[in-house]
């Protein structure tokens, strides 16, 4: 069976939605092949949960009814790690149509000092992929399309970029051919935008599994020595979006023909507005409200704080503040898609995603779920003074920060690397305490606007104040905002 499609990476998300579609042209009758994979990251995973299963993967969707709807899904055809001779093999094929990769935002950093010195010496996921194309570049095989499926804006860019900045590195060097930098430049890079909710697999599932009759080794979770949470079984929500700029030049399967598989084709303005749209007023920002919030209130899933009235008033405020500067993209409408996160999606109680998953990486998440829409609404010279929603959630994430609940007892924060040093500082004030926010509020790189400037400043900070003056204080400021 021929190879057309390539897969770097073997996370969950591929699994049960990426490798799903595939499935359904399979038995629609719409191809012949399924989808190869590799894994470079996490080599472990191929092993783990895929090897003894002939490649399978069980997926369940967890209905807001409670319905657990379990498939099988069979179309990855071969999976394999670090095997650079048979990456290259697939890779030169002239027949391969799509290299897609799902390798998080972290696995696209590519520093020009760290790069691996020659093809053959590849370490990371991008110059895996690099090697592969110059393999394609010496059979010159025509250029096919590098779809990129992870969750930022303008991902075909970022990849593009990452992936010339070791080609560029290789021809410098001389350890490639210096048309060969060229050659990746005239691959095909379609931006996309992928949303479907897909937490780590959860016990309370693979109990359910269990009790259904599958086996306990089709329901073991297993924790990598890298961290990565997997099994045999991939549990995720049923809404699913797939946006994918129709720019295949070696060919593609027939994703037009499967009306109900939640894939849209569509050109490269539309991806970016329907990406704006989620990521910046309907999803992602709201989910960093309800993160921070959650962690804050002891809450133990997102569904959960959507129990809390205070929170559901506070991010319908948010998604209010954003809308008026989100261009609608017309094939997904931004209000029946709002509607949806916040009365199905959100709300789901079978849907076991923990707030401190989501609050990983939050100053890293917030110039752009609210950094974008500060700055957007000064362009459009809309008032800033009106604001409740945003003022609110900078005051409780810096909240967050101090490291102690709404009852004062210590909290672990959720991994940050990169949190501002000043924001770091935060961590261990006790309640009561008044620290110095300027320098963290006029930082322009972490909020997209000085909020001292935007007439927010003085208003973030008496919210702190409010937010920290003793035990409960949340909860009270919720219950009373808006």
């Amino acid at each position: 069976m021929g190879v057309r499609w390539l897969q770097m990476g073997a996370g969950n998300i591929f699994r049960v939605f990426v490798a799903a579609v595939q499935q359904d042209l399979l038995d629609a009758g719409l191809t012949d092949t399924g989808i190869t994979v590799c894994e470079c990251f996490d080599e472990e995973i191929i092993p783990a949960v895929l090897t003894p299963f002939n490649n399978e993967t069980l997926g369940v969707t967890l209905h807001v009814d409670g319905r657990l709807e379990t498939r099988k899904i069979a179309s990855i055809q071969e999976a394999f790690g670090r095997d650079l001779p048979r990456l290259k093999e697939i890779i030169a094929n002239p027949e391969l149509q799509i290299i897609s990769v799902i390798i998080t935002e972290k696995g696209y950093t590519v520093s020009p000092a760290n790069i691996a010195p020659a093809p053959a010496n590849a370490q990371s996921t991008l110059e895996y992929v690099t090697a592969g194309l110059l393999a394609r570049f010496e059979k010159n095989a025509p250029p096919l399309a590098l779809v990129s499926m992870d969750n930022f804006a303008a991902n075909g860019d970022v990849l593009k970029k990452s992936l010339q900045t070791i080609a560029n590195a290789w021809a410098d060097n001389g350890s490639a051919p210096a048309a060969f930098a060229e050659y990746v430049a005239k691959q095909a890079y379609p931006w996309t935008m992928i949303d479907k909710i897909t937490p780590h697999p959860g016990e309370k599932v693979a109990e359910a599994l269990r009790s259904q009759g599958f086996s306990a080794e089709q329901a073991r979770i297993t924790k990598t020595g890298k961290g990565t949470v997997t099994a045999p079984f991939v549990n995720a929500e049923a809404a699913q979006y797939l946006i994918m700029e129709d720019a295949f030049p070696n060919g593609r399967p027939p994703f037009e023909k499967l009306p109900n598989a939640g894939v849209y084709l569509t050109d490269r303005e539309t991806v970016r507005k329907v990406d704006h749209m989620k990521v910046c007023a309907c999803l992602n920002p709201l989910h960093t409200i309800l993160a921070v919030s959650g962690m804050l209130l002891n809450y133990p899933t997102i569904s959960a704080c959507m129990q809390d009235e205070g929170l559901v008033r506070l991010i319908r405020k948010a998604a209010a503040e954003a809308l008026p500067v989100v261009a609608n993209p017309v094939i997904i409408d931004p209000q029946q898609f709002l509607e949806e996160v916040l009365t199905r999606r959100f709300p789901n109680p079978f849907i076991p995603d923990a707030p401190a998953r989501i609050a990983t990486d939050t100053s890293q998440k917030i110039p752009v779920r609210f950094g974008q829409t500060l700055q957007a609404r000064q362009k459009a010279g809309l008032p800033m003074g009106e604001l409740t929603a945003i003022p609110l959630l900078v005051a409780l994430w810096l909240r967050y920060r101090m490291g102690i609940d709404d009852t004062g007892a210590k909290l672990i924060l959720s991994p940050d690397p990169l949190v501002p040093a000043e924001v770091a500082k935060l961590e261990g004030s006790p309640f009561g305490s008044a620290p110095d926010l300027r320098p963290i509020l006029s930082n322009s790189q972490q909020f997209g606007v000085d909020l001292y400037a935007a007439g927010l400043g003085e208003k973030i900070e008496s919210l702190f104040l409010q937010l920290s003056k003793e035990a409960n204080a949340v909860k009270n400021v919720l219950i009373n905002h808006g």
